[in-house]
């Protein structure tokens, strides 16, 4: 059953803080020792909310894997709408393989330059959804796996969360996957990300006929979140 947008993204701004709560409320007991123990309790809590007021001026970096399918704009779509606040910055990645043979003339730095003018078109949706947040957007060739380059550039930036979008299983897709798993060889791009990523992985994937997201986290397997 799905539940109410609300409820995710309290989850998912949770997940950002890091559970500042509960070492809290470890505090609260034993400051109730001695003077000296309250004393520090005090500073503890000038120094989370000191901590808290810098995140809220510094924002929190929200990566969101993309190209040219419709899979990518789908997650960036959901992305915006329930996961991007005001103070956040948005990073578009856009990974790219090397390409091997003798037959490529451009340089480098010309498919940076195609790849960029590709996804910029996402760039003005978040520029027109969130006018008041940061977006940029990063270009990685790579020559190793898709997977591995995006997990070392989220760490790279910083990320506090990273999103992508995700294709529709097919049942022999399953099985291919239930295999590699099995032989130790693991999935595909997002199963990789969502497993070895520092921070949140999302994998959003969008239902047809309107009928809102699924969403699949490390803790979460296709997750129903209504639009």
């Amino acid at each position: 059953m799905g539940k109410p947008a609300g409820y995710w993204v309290n989850k998912i701004r949770t997940s950002f803080k890091g559970g500042s709560s509960s070492s809290k409320s470890s505090e609260d007991g034993s400051a109730s020792g001695s003077r000296k123990s309250d004393s520090k309790h005090r500073k503890n809590q000038r120094t989370e909310e000191g901590n808290k007021n810098a995140e809220a001026e510094s924002g929190r970096k929200v990566m969101v894997v993309v190209d040219t399918t419709s899979q990518s704009k789908n997650a960036l779509q959901w992305a915006l709408t329930h996961c991007v606040q005001d103070e956040d910055n948005i990073t578009l990645l856009h990974v790219t393989k090397t390409p091997i043979g003798q037959g490529v003339d451009e340089t480098q730095r010309e498919r940076n330059s195609r790849a960029h003018e590709q996804v910029h078109p996402l760039k003005n949706l978040c520029q027109l959804k969130k006018p008041n947040v940061k977006t940029e957007i990063v270009v990685v060739e790579t020559a190793e796996e898709k997977g591995k380059a995006i997990v070392e550039e989220s760490k790279k930036q910083g990320a506090g969360v990273l999103v992508l979008g995700q294709r529709k299983r097919t049942s022999k897709w399953r099985v291919i996957w239930k295999r590699r798993t099995k032989a130790g060889m693991g999935g595909g791009v997002v199963e990789y990300c969502i497993h070895n990523s520092d921070c949140m992985a999302i994998a959003v994937r969008k239902k047809s006929n309107n009928g809102g997201y699924l969403i699949t986290t490390k803790r979460h397997k296709d997750f129903w979140l209504l639009a």
